[in-house]
């Protein structure tokens, strides 16, 4: 039996809440009833040993972790033998209709498994690949995973984490730095990390009456933490950040004082309009203006919102103030198009937030399973046979 196939070592599965093994009665109610009235006629006419090929229609950074781990608890609970024939270990780039593995066992023990295996496959290989191209596109910034928000419940939130730090760890190997963690302390195992990140939310601040106050009271309950300060509350980003460091110099000459942009896009940072935000980035990246750009392109460089022009526009006022080890960070719809206009900028982010690797084409996430061996015998539906195993060894032949 295949329990870890090698490249599903990734932390933080063992414990996950999506790999825990299901009682059968809850197997039963969660899949789709053609795959439970397969199991009973198949138990009824004789159990067959069959080999499932799992594929996903557009390309994908292969994320199986959760989902192996949860078929391994599962058939580990039936007492059925399995294994696994994994084509593209975790982290590996599959093309579109690529088999990622093949999984071999008792077609009484799998029928009805492959609803719930292919819930767990799919979107996380999407996100995990979306989450890549946001890493490799700003290579020298950290990356905090921020979608739990997004998610429709704890499980997607789960499977979203996963796929972050997995698209995380394979943008490292290119040589970027990636995911780092994640704001909340029951994913960030998948990170290799105990505790979830961050500091204060809006609510916070209003509760609190200024910024300034806000920083006091958090520093004050939370003293040895990295002090980060969202400073767009009051639509004042540069006088608020200002004040905060000159509130905690000490923090700031140490390097332990960051401050957040999530300017929203109805408005420009302090002080700049369409105009003034062209000239900051006309002064420190003019070659980024000058290609040509999308109307999305150039709200990202010099429009409303966290902008490029925006960013550049703090470095310059915490630097000029005598502030140059207070770092930036910076949230608000950071996708790959997004980051990579922050790139051409040269944007001086330190790290940013985001859930923008969760797919946004839901219908590109699903993943499928056919069977293409039945007792050892080839036999697939018509159009599918390049799933088949022989198939496959022949097309690398010809590779090779």
């Amino acid at each position: 039996m295949t329990h870890s196939p090698k490249g599903t070592d990734a932390p933080g599965l063992t414990n996950a809440y999506t790999s825990a093994p299901l009682a059968d009665t809850t197997i039963h109610a969660r899949t789709d009833s053609y795959f439970n009235r397969t199991r009973e006629i198949v138990s009824h006419f004789g159990d067959a040993q069959v080999t499932y090929a799992f594929f996903i229609r557009r390309p994908v950074i292969s994320a199986p972790g959760l989902m192996l781990e949860w078929l391994k608890n599962v058939m580990a609970e039936r007492n059925s033998p399995y294994s696994v024939d994994l084509v593209h270990p975790e982290g590996d780039w599959v093309g579109a209709g690529e088999p990622l593995m093949y999984i071999t066992g008792s077609f009484t023990h799998l029928a009805d498994l492959e609803t719930l295996l292919l819930q767990k496959l799919g979107s996380p290989c999407v996100a995990a690949h979306r989450a890549y191209q946001i890493a490799i596109s700003l290579p020298q910034t950290r990356f905090l995973a921020m979608d739990a928000r997004h998610c429709a419940g704890f499980e997607m939130q789960e499977l979203m984490a996963y796929a972050a730090s997995v698209g995380g760890r394979t943008a490292q190997r290119d040589g970027a730095i990636g995911f780092v963690g994640t704001a909340n302390d029951a994913v960030a195992p998948f990170f290799g990390t105990q505790d979830g990140a961050g500091t204060m939310p809006h609510a916070l601040i209003g509760y609190a009456g200024s910024t300034v106050r806000a920083a006091e009271m958090f520093h004050e309950m939370y003293p040895e933490a990295t002090l980060v300060v969202l400073v767009d509350y009051f639509g004042q980003e540069i006088t608020d950040a200002l004040a905060v460091c000159r509130r905690f110099p000490h923090l700031a000459a140490e390097g332990r004082l960051a401050v957040r942009l999530d300017t929203h896009g109805g408005r420009f940072l302090e002080g700049l309009n369409p105009q003034l935000s062209y000239a900051v980035l006309d002064r420190h990246a003019p070659e980024s203006l000058r290609r040509y750009r999308s109307d999305s392109e150039l709200r990202y460089l010099i429009g409303t919102g966290v902008s490029a022009a925006a960013v550049w526009r703090m470095r310059d006022a915490l630097n000029e103030a005598g502030f140059p080890q207070v770092k930036i960070i910076a949230s608000s719809g950071f996708g790959v198009t997004k980051c990579a206009c922050m790139a051409d900028a040269r944007a001086p982010i330190d790290i940013v937030g985001t859930g923008s690797f969760i797919p946004d084409r839901w219908n590109e996430t699903y993943a499928t399973a056919d069977i293409v061996s039945y007792n050892g015998v080839e036999r697939v539906k018509i159009g599918r046979e390049f799933l088949l195993p022989s198939a496959q060894k022949t097309q690398k032949g010809k590779e090779a």
